[in-house]
């Protein structure tokens, strides 16, 4: 647990002075009841049990003072809670190495059927939108919380060539944020590559640059088994999510020593650029998963749907706190009022 205004936590020396001035109101009250009653009544009329339960009230009092004031250095802890992510953005290879078929039928059944299966787990109020990317990128399925066009999207994709995973990022960009200009951005920047023309576009909307990590609303999934070799820099496009503080959890898909993939009668060697994935994911302050078959990319989609539908976040417990010590201040009162019938001790 840590706290935000430790400075707060001097108050915590009243706690003493209080219970020195409880000490002297007994005494006083002491005194005055020796003064008009006989020592034998008193001791008759007031049995152990009175006498412990005479003081339950103010030290219940006095923790809720003490948790009052502990309120007040606003503490925090690292607690689980629900992610308020509503839209997340499925980015997907279809480049030529999808064919490949060390996993049966081909990588892109297989990257199918777990991308279907991570997507049935999403809670029913994520948006899911789906791009495409290869030898440039395209939004097959806008944001959508039908998960049936969702999954009809992703069962229509096919390989195509080449591998622009830094297009892909940028395209999903445009999903969450309705806009363009990312391509430009980028280029401006010195981030454009070989490949597809940027296009007319819009120009670049001034905005200010937010903490990596801090858009809550949405998250995107990248998927690839090969190397950029087409359309933006993946690590400018990864500066750009940064920016407007999206997450783009990056999963490697294949081996990383890659093979020889025959695709339209030309042999291509197709191999996995896991230092870029990880540097796309550590920029966006999320995280890079490795999958070599199918079943530990099944391993990868669940883990994520974890983290997308439960995530751990620093959350200050202030108003806990404080709601705390409100309601021991009326157990205080109420064990006052039923034993004494007033509020004093």
């Amino acid at each position: 647990m840590s706290l935000f205004s430790p400075n707060m936590l001097w108050l915590l020396a009243i706690l003493p002075l209080l219970v020195a001035f409880y000490l002297v109101l007994l005494r006083r009250q002491n005194k005055n009841a020796l003064r008009y009653a006989h020592i034998g009544i008193i001791k008759s009329a007031v049995g152990p049990g009175q006498k412990i339960r005479r003081h339950v009230p103010p030290a219940v009092f006095l923790v809720a003072m003490g948790v009052a004031v502990f309120s007040l250095a606003r503490p925090a802890a690292v607690v689980t809670l629900p992610s308020q992510r509503e839209t997340i953005i499925l980015a997907m290879d279809v480049s030529g190495s999808m064919r490949a078929t060390d996993m049966e039928p081909q990588r892109i059944s297989a990257a199918q059927a777990a991308a279907v299966d991570f997507v049935k787990d999403l809670p029913i109020s994520a948006r899911i939108g789906v791009v495409a990317f290869s030898s440039n990128a395209m939004t097959v399925q806008r944001p959508t919380d039908s998960k049936d066009e969702v999954i009809a999207a992703i069962e229509r994709l096919a390989p195509l060539r080449y591998t622009a995973m830094g297009s892909g990022i940028l395209t999903s960009l445009r999903n969450i944020f309705e806009q363009e200009g990312f391509e430009e951005e980028v280029a401006q920047h010195g981030g454009r590559m070989r490949g597809a023309p940027l296009g007319e576009g819009t120009p670049v909307q001034e905005f200010k640059p937010v903490m990596a990590g801090s858009f809550t609303s949405a998250v995107i999934i990248l998927l690839t088994d090969g190397q950029t070799n087409m359309g933006a820099d993946p690590i400018r496009a990864a500066k750009a999510a940064a920016d407007r503080g999206v997450r783009v959890f990056t999963v490697g898909f294949g081996s990383e020593k890659g093979g020889i993939i025959e695709f339209e009668g030309r042999s291509t060697h197709v191999r996995l650029d896991e230092y870029t994935l990880k540097k796309v994911a550590d920029i966006t302050h999320a995280e890079y998963f490795r999958a070599g078959n199918q079943k530990e990319l099944n391993a990868v989609y669940e883990s994520l749907t974890k983290t997308l539908v439960m995530e751990k976040k620093e959350t200050e417990l202030t108003g806990a706190f404080a709601g705390l010590a409100a309601l021991l201040v009326v157990i205080a009162a109420a064990f006052s009022l039923m034993w004494t019938n007033r509020l004093a001790g």
